[in-house]
C-alpha cells in the first residue's frame, strides 16, 4: 500500500493541470518542502495562481496529535476540562527551563497544515489535492484517473472487490496509501541530523554551534526551545523542535503576495480563511502553528505567510519586534511604523508579548547580539537531516 502512496504521490495526472503532483511541491531532496525559492508555491490548472501560505514540510508528522485546544502540558494532548471553557485565562510566561509555570494556559495545539484543520495524513492529503489554487484537480478527474493509472491494479488488489464498485471507498484507499507512504519511507522521519548523532554522543558541535544551542535554551536570550523542545522525550524519542502548539507572534504583511493586493484581506489562521469551523472565535485568531526547526536551514520562506527569506531575518525579528519596530515593520509617509500590520486591531491581544523575548519594550536592551544570533544559525544548521537516499 506504501509503494501505491508513493506512485500516487508522484502522480501529476491527478492535478487539473496534468502537470503538478503532491511532490511538486514537498520535493524528498528538499527534506519533503518546497524545491525552489518561491515564497509560495503557484498551481491552479495553468500553474499560474499563488498559494495563500508558505508550503510546510512533510517531514516529521508522524508524531503530531489531532487539534484540541488543552493545557500547555507536553504530556498532555487531550481537550481541557468542561470549566475551561469560555475566554482563555491570562498567558503565563513560557520558557524551555519552567514547563510548570505555563502548564495550567489553555492553547491550540496539534493538527497539520498551518492552521491545525486536519487531523490525519489522509486528510492532509486531500486538502490540496482540491484546493483550486493548488493541484486545482475535482473529483471527477481523480477518479477517471485512479480507474486507469499504473497503480489501480495494486491499489484494487489491496482494496479488497469493494472499492472497485464504490468511488467513494476507492477514493478513501487511494488517500490512506498516500498516509501509508509518509508512515512507511524512512525519509520523512530520518532522525539523521547531526543534532541527533551529538544527542546519541556520536557528533561534536563546533564552538558556535555550542553556544548556539545554550542561546537557544536559555529563557533570558533566544529561549527558543520554549516552542521548539530540543530534548528527548519521556520514553527517549528523538525531539521534535515544536511543541506542536499553536502562536500569535505578528508577523510583518508579505505584501508580495498577490491575495494582499487586497487591503481587507487578513489571514488569520485558525480563523480562516482556510479553517471554517473556529470563525467568530476571536481569542485565536492570528494564531499559527508552531512548525518543526528540523532541516530549517534549508528553507527559503519562513512563517506562515514566507515573509522572511532567510534565518537571520527571523532571528533580527524576535529579537527587534518590541525594542525596535522600525526595523521589522514598515513605516507610513508621516514615520508611524506599522506594528503588527497584518492582523487586524481587535485581534492584536492574542499576539505573544509574554515570553522571552517579546517581553521587551522600546528602550531595552536587545536579547540577543549580533553575534549570539549568529550562533543560533550555526546551532540551526546541525538539525538539517542527512540526505535522503
Amino acid at each position: 500500500m506504501a509503494l501505491a502512496g508513493r506512485a500516487i504521490f508522484h502522480d501529476q495526472a491527478l492535478s487539473g493541470s496534468g502537470r503538478l503532483s503532491c511532490a511538486s511541491c514537498h520535493d524528498r531532496a528538499a527534506h519533503y518542502g518546497p524545491p525552489g525559492q518561491d515564497m509560495v508555491a503557484r498551481g491552479g490548472h495553468d500553474l499560474t495562481r499563488q498559494g495563500l501560505r508558505a508550503v510546510p514540510t512533510l517531514t516529521y508528522l508522524e508524531r503530531r496529535p489531532g487539534f484540541s485546544i488543552g493545557p500547555d502540558d507536553a504530556e498532555s494532548e487531550g481537550p481541557p476540562p468542561a470549566a475551561a471553557a469560555g475566554p482563555p485565562a491570562p498567558h503565563a510566561a513560557k520558557s524551555a527551563q519552567n514547563v510548570a509555570a505555563s502548564a495550567t494556559n489553555l492553547v491550540p495545539q496539534g493538527g497539520l497544515f498551518w492552521d491545525g484543520r486536519a487531523d490525519t495524513l489522509q486528510q492532509q492529503a486531500s486538502g490540496p489535492l482540491f484546493d483550486p489554487q493548488e493541484m486545482a484537480s475535482s473529483r471527477a478527474i481523480v477518479l477517471s484517473r485512479l480507474a486507469h493509472a499504473p497503480y489501480t491494479r495494486v491499489l484494487l488488489q489491496l482494496a479488497g472487490p469493494a472499492a472497485a464498485q464504490s468511488p467513494d471507498l476507492l477514493l478513501a484507499e487511494a488517500l490512506f496509501a498516500v498516509s501509508r507512504y509518509q508512515i512507511e519511507d524512512p525519509a520523512f522521519h530520518p532522525y539523521s541530523s547531526r543534532f541527533d548523532a551529538w544527542l546519541e554522543g556520536r557528533a561534536r558541535l563546533t564552538p558556535a554551534e555550542r553556544r548556539g544551542y545554550l542561546l537557544f535554551n536559555d529563557p533570558a536570550k533566544g529561549n527558543c526551545a520554549a516552542c521548539h523542545p530540543d530534548r528527548p522525550g519521556p520514553d527517549g524519542a528523538p525531539p521534535l523542535l515544536t511543541d506542536h502548539q499553536f502562536e500569535a507572534l505578528g508577523a510583518p504583511r508579505n505584501r508580495a503576495l498577490a491575495v494582499n493586493r487586497d487591503a481587507a484581506f487578513h489571514d488569520l489562521g485558525l480563523c480562516g480563511p482556510q479553517r471554517p469551523d473556529m470563525t467568530g472565535q476571536a481569542m485565536w485568531c492570528g494564531m499559527f502553528t508552531t512548525p518543526t526547526l528540523r532541516n530549517t536551514a534549508t528553507r527559503h520562506a519562513f512563517f506562515h505567510n514566507g515573509v522572511f527569506r532567510t534565518l537571520d531575518q527571523v532571528l533580527a525579528f524576535y529579537t527587534f519586534r518590541d525594542i525596535a519596530p522600525q526595523r521589522v515593520y514598515p513605516v507610513d509617509a508621516k514615520g508611524h511604523v506599522l506594528k503588527y500590520d497584518d492582523l487586524p486591531q481587535p485581534y492584536q491581544s492574542n499576539i505573544d508579548t509574554t515570553d522571552a523575548p517579546f517581553d521587551r519594550h522600546p528602550g531595552d536592551a536587545p536579547a540577543l547580539t549580533d553575534r549570539e544570533r549568529q550562533d543560533i544559525v550555526a546551532f540551526l544548521g546541525t538539525l538539517t537531516d542527512r540526505p535522503a537516499r
